[in-house]
């Protein structure tokens, strides 16, 4: 039986990356491979994914993985259990981890107001021609590292916190990211909402990607220094109400554990009922 908000899930995982992707068809397998250099969208793209009910077998993926290893890109693979109960095996057998990454999914019409900020921090979207955007951009590789810096009190981001922030904005500019991004931001294809400390440096951001009125939220992390202190839930605040006054009108996201779960759950996401796998997924790890 067809599951409604399955299917779009599923429809919108897709089609989102066409709009930063061309893709190339392996047998019953899609590759999504970037048009350009930087990183508009997760981590490539560069994963593959089923295109429908046909089963995968070990050569199909044998050759996506070669595709992947020619563009130098990870070989990464990402799709719904429910939609294709067999391929987890099928990617474990060819010796890749997959990770269960369950969704949630936020009610149409329920109310989600704006979260509180602490003293001097201030939440907006970016532009594209933002002067925060390319700390914005670089902020996840600190708030996502596997061993983050200690918490420091007070609204503004610590001392190594935006040392480290400033070197990696600088390398995101210098490799072309930032310019690769201004113009997914500028045709809508693309929301970054940041969380601000007084001195204009981001200390949390989020972003989405809309298409056909449906969003996944995602990258929502906070500076290491800045933990604790809502910040998450106002910019995951800050996006829905962003999606939701340009016309998305089913919003998901993705979680690892669980206490992140229970923070989306308190704001009104509930469980979708499907969960995401992924194989070889930086972007989602």
């Amino acid at each position: 039986m067809s599951d409604p908000l399955r299917d779009r899930i599923e429809g919108y995982y897709a089609t989102v990356p066409l709009l930063f992707a061309d893709a190339e068809d392996f047998g019953p397998l899609r590759l999504f491979v970037r048009k350009e250099a930087g990183a508009p969208y997760y981590g490539g793209p560069s994963h593959a994914q089923p295109t429908g009910a046909a089963p995968v077998g070990a050569d199909d993926i044998a050759l996506v993985r070669a595709r992947q290893r020619e563009l130098g890109v990870p070989e990464a693979f990402e799709w719904l259990a429910e939609s294709a109960p067999a391929l987890r095996a099928r990617i474990e057998a060819a010796g890749l981890l997959v990770l269960r990454r369950p969704l949630m999914v936020l009610p149409p019409h329920h109310p989600l107001p704006p979260q509180p900020l602490p003293d001097g921090v201030t939440l907006r979207a970016l532009t594209a021609d933002d002067p925060a955007l390319p700390a914005a951009l670089a902020l996840p590789h600190l708030a996502f590292a596997k061993e983050p810096l200690a918490a420091q009190p007070g609204p503004t981001a610590g001392p190594t916190d935006r040392a480290e922030l400033s070197r990696l904005a600088q390398a995101l500019t210098e490799d072309g990211t930032v310019a690769a991004v201004r113009p997914t931001i500028r045709a809508g294809h693309k929301t970054l909402v940041a969380a601000l400390a007084p001195d204009g440096t981001p200390l949390a951001t989020g972003h989405y990607h809309p298409a056909n009125a449906t969003t996944e939220i995602g990258g929502v992390g906070t500076l290491p220094s800045a933990r604790r202190r809502g910040l998450a839930a106002a910019v995951t605040a800050g996006l829905v109400a962003h999606a939701r006054a340009h016309g998305v009108d089913t919003i998901f996201l993705a979680y690892a554990e669980e206490t992140v779960a229970r923070i989306y759950a308190r704001l009104g996401f509930r469980p979708a009922d499907t969960t995401l796998l992924i194989a070889d997924q930086p972007a989602r790890s």
